[in-house]
């Protein structure tokens, strides 16, 4: 996980006559991401927002919890992560056609390999909630936006 005292960059670029086809960079990695094909304009040629999202998400839960076992000398084989995102209305929403009206929920199921111990397997289920993206998300963010 990056250090963060130092802001975390990264570029995006979409050309008018790629579609929603997008190109981000982050120092010297480069990924593509893009709209399904269900959607106007999109071409799949990499996966779309919301599934950047639950990757980089994924990617810190999963390496916080490599982090935490070895720090405790625990052997595991794998962890596997899989998680769910949907936008769901409000229980009793009194004013549901409203955006606030629409909650996102991320589903996270963990599976951990090996042998560890009920305890040691429940509390790296604790630990994953302390990896840094789960943190931003959960406590929520202040975005400024500007043109260049």
């Amino acid at each position: 996980m990056s250090d963060s005292k130092k802001p975390n960059i990264i570029h995006g670029h979409l050309n008018r006559n790629d579609g929603y086809t997008t190109t981000v960079s982050g120092g010297k990695h480069e990924l593509v991401a893009d709209e399904p094909e269900s959607v106007p304009g999109g071409t799949d040629k990499g996966p779309d927002p919301y599934d950047l999202l639950l990757m980089s998400y994924s990617a810190c839960t999963l390496m916080t919890l490599k982090m935490y076992a070895d720090r405790k000398g625990w052997e595991f084989d794998d962890i596997y992560v899989e998680m769910r995102h949907e936008k769901k209305h409000v229980d009793d929403c009194q004013s549901c056609d409203k955006p606030k009206a629409h909650l996102d929920f991320i589903e996270k199921e963990i599976i951990i390999k090996g042998d560890l111990t009920d305890e040691q397997k429940e509390r790296m289920l604790q630990i994953a909630d302390k990896c840094p993206v789960h943190k931003t998300l959960s406590q929520g963010v202040r975005v400024t936006s500007m043109l260049g």
